[in-house]
């Protein structure tokens, strides 16, 4: 049985920080709770906590247990009023940042509020918030306008269930996201310790040889390919040179685009190294790819790395260029806008082992990499998994099995 308050009749607004200086921060025996905390979680479990002065007699709120809080302010209205409840005791004295405000539940209300923190970064609860945004440049909520909320709420057993299965769905998250960190981390070792020959797989113990890639390698551009030419549906699979930026990583399986060739167009051969020859940041031009493929049509501004099969493995080159990325910087050349040419990165220095080493290096990364997208693809799911249940629990459209019952 669901009932309608507003959120005046169940609680009380607490403004954040006053009268502090950028001398207060970063010192002192309290803390605070920052700005970016409430935007990015919906639990705050008070372990990024940051110092501040606050001097005894001084009237500041303090935050205490089930507070819930928000951001006052943000660029777009959509972003206003973000709620992160606070799900820890503070052992120390503890405040809020000056741009967010704070919520407090009556003693009496039947009302859960970490309830309240999921509603509001629901679709139905952004909503309700960010019609009430005012501003032009950068956008706020008045307190006022806020208490007037009225929201269509479960019994307080049904939120605490709610609550509940989300929590399970949060914790989830959780433990993907450190697995992950932990996967890519372990991954990372392993490039360090195979790559520069620290340690060397089973079977294999000749000496490394120090070349110059240009000796390893011949070179050749793509052909020209704008944004506009890219299809989901067209003929031939293609790579535009700004896709080796955001959408690949040191091997490509799978290529994303297609397009429809017109004219002359360069075509790649199986594990070529493909590089982008423009960027606003330099470190960008070290991300080089091995193509596991034939055929694919090469864009322009991409640098093609073909090596000599006899001599070297496309992606053992991709994953020693990404290591070594500071010497790339040495040969890329500009200011504002930075070029990298295949006359300097000809004199890119690594040292190599056997073809077939190479390739056994490259197997065992390719099959750490495969274990980081297996479980980046169950945190993706996981994510979209919570949200729909947002969707649908808080906003009453399904109900939980021993409420429908």
């Amino acid at each position: 049985m669901s009932s309608t308050v507003r959120l005046r009749e169940v609680g009380s607004t607490y403004g954040g920080l006053t009268g502090k200086t950028k001398a207060d921060f970063g010192r002192g025996d309290a803390r605070f709770v920052t700005f970016l905390e409430v935007i990015n979680s919906t639990r705050l479990s008070g372990r990024a906590l940051e110092q501040v002065e606050v001097k005894k007699g001084e009237r500041q709120n303090s935050v205490k247990r089930g507070d819930v809080l928000f951001n006052g302010s943000s660029e777009t209205p959509e972003e206003v009023a973000l709620s992160a409840v606070v799900d820890f005791d503070p052992n120390i004295s503890t405040f809020l940042n000056s741009f967010c405000f704070g919520f407090r539940l009556r003693p009496d209300a039947a009302v859960d509020s970490t309830y309240l923190a999921y509603f509001f970064r629901s679709t139905a609860g952004r909503s309700l918030v960010s019609s009430l945004a005012q501003g032009a440049t950068r956008y706020n909520i008045a307190k006022t306008k806020f208490l007037d909320v009225e929201l269509a709420l479960p019994s307080i057993e049904r939120q605490r269930e709610i609550v509940e299965w989300l929590k399970d769905a949060d914790d989830l998250i959780a433990t993907l996201e450190r697995l992950i960190a932990k996967k890519q981390a372990i991954k990372q070792g392993m490039m360090q310790q195979l790559l520069t020959g620290r340690t060397r797989l089973p079977g294999f113990s000749a000496p490394r040889t120090r070349v110059v890639l240009g000796d390893v390698a011949r070179f050749s551009k793509g052909s020209g390919l704008p944004k506009s030419a890219l299809t989901t549906s067209g003929s031939t699979p293609c790579i535009h040179y700004g896709e080796l930026f955001t959408s690949y990583g040191p091997e490509i399986l799978h290529v994303l685009s297609r397009t429809n060739p017109n004219g002359r167009v360069v075509v790649s051969e199986d594990l070529d190294v493909l590089m982008p020859t423009s960027d606003v940041t330099p470190r960008g031009l070290a991300k080089a790819s091995a193509l596991h493929g034939r055929g694919v049509v090469l864009g322009g501004d991409v640098l093609i790395v073909r090596p000599d099969k006899t001599r070297a493995y496309g992606p053992f080159l991709a994953h020693a260029i990404r290591h070594d990325a500071d010497q790339v910087l040495k040969l890329v050349r500009g200011s504002t806008v930075y070029h990298l040419y295949a006359a300097d990165m000809r004199n890119f220095t690594l040292k190599v082992p056997s073809v077939e080493e190479q390739q056994a290096i490259s197997g065992v990364l390719l099959d750490a990499e495969r274990e980081i997208e297996g479980l980046c693809t169950r945190l993706s799911k996981a994510k979209d998994t919570k949200t729909g249940m947002m969707q649908q629990l808080l906003t009453g459209r399904t109900r939980l099995p021993v409420e429908a019952a």
